[in-house]
């Protein structure tokens, strides 16, 4: 099952164009979402949630109209906003029990054991009769995810999902979500490349409302392959090679910045070549977004 966008906009009351004419068609799998923050991932997500209006354009999901077939599609979606809210005094347990019979489960014997699978399958169980306000922030994701599986679901939607983890509990995160992968549609929001790039078959990029690419990240570093220089240089040197050169991007190392830059050969004979990433990708297509929204009409 596909899930196909064509040709979707939406431009908020206060004149923000959060998406800008977006089509995407996102396969069975892990699908990976990469733009910075205010890129219009969120809208994107609420939109293809049912929770809001685009102003054109048609979403479906197999042979599901989404935007005319609400109640359909949320009885197959999963949805993990980037901010949820829990009962801070309720436990795991009894509240996805309740959230489990609010989905319409209302066999006694077979929502128990349903809620058993999920506080398995996201390893809560343990910690099933504590309650919610005293979980970490992984464990409230992973009781995000378990509550978004109450029905089953076909399509699932997880928005900036690892955001403010620690290692331990972002790996377990996602490795759930690969496993989830396997035989659904799973749309990853994120502005963390290790994310996509450790799971995600099938991406896209978007920064400012616009995909700005999409296909597999095996095919995007193929762009960039041989392309990419490094080098070190000075604080006070860093203005003037952004005028230079294509920097798409530059951080600290032992104090003194090492800079990537976008060339088909070396810059000036002074840099390095660099084996590129995901993150060379993702950075040379925000770099070049950016520029042209710069550039006057």
């Amino acid at each position: 099952m596909n899930l196909l966008i064509k040709n979707l906009s939406k431009t908020y009351s206060n004149g923000v164009k959060a998406l800008n004419d977006v089509s995407l068609d996102i396969p069975t799998g892990m699908f990976g979402l990469l733009g910075p923050n205010g890129a219009g991932k969120s809208s994107l997500m609420r939109t293809i949630a049912t929770l809001q209006e685009p102003d054109s354009g048609s979403i479906m999901l197999g042979d599901l109209d989404v935007l005319r077939e609400k109640d359909e599609v949320r009885k197959i979606l999963g949805y993990l906003p980037q901010e949820f809210g829990v009962y801070p005094k309720v436990s795991a347990e009894v509240l996805l029990d309740h959230l489990a019979v609010l989905k319409g489960v209302s066999n006694n014997k077979e929502r128990k054991e349903l809620v058993e699978s999920l506080l398995h399958k996201t390893n809560l169980w343990q910690s099933r009769k504590k309650n919610l306000g005293g979980y970490s922030g992984g464990m409230k994701q992973r009781f995000g995810i378990a509550q978004a599986l109450l029905s089953n679901p076909k399509l699932i939607i997880v928005d900036e999902p690892t955001a403010g983890l620690d290692p331990a509990e972002r790996n377990r995160f996602l490795n759930l979500l690969s496993e989830l992968g396997e035989n659904t549609v799973v749309i990853l929001s994120t502005h963390i490349v290790d994310d996509v790039k450790e799971l995600c078959t099938s991406m896209a990029i978007i920064n400012l409302g616009t995909v700005l690419y999409q296909g597999s990240p095996a095919k995007a570093l193929e762009e960039v392959e041989g392309r990419v220089w490094k080098k070190k240089i000075e604080k006070a040197e860093l203005e003037q090679y952004q005028n230079d050169f294509t920097v798409i991007s530059d951080r600290l190392i032992a104090g003194k910045p090492e800079i990537h830059v976008l060339s088909d050969a070396n810059p000036d004979g002074s840099f390095d070549p660099v084996e590129a990433d995901l993150e060379d990708v993702y950075f040379s297509h925000i770099l070049s977004s950016t520029q042209q929204e710069a550039v006057p009409a």
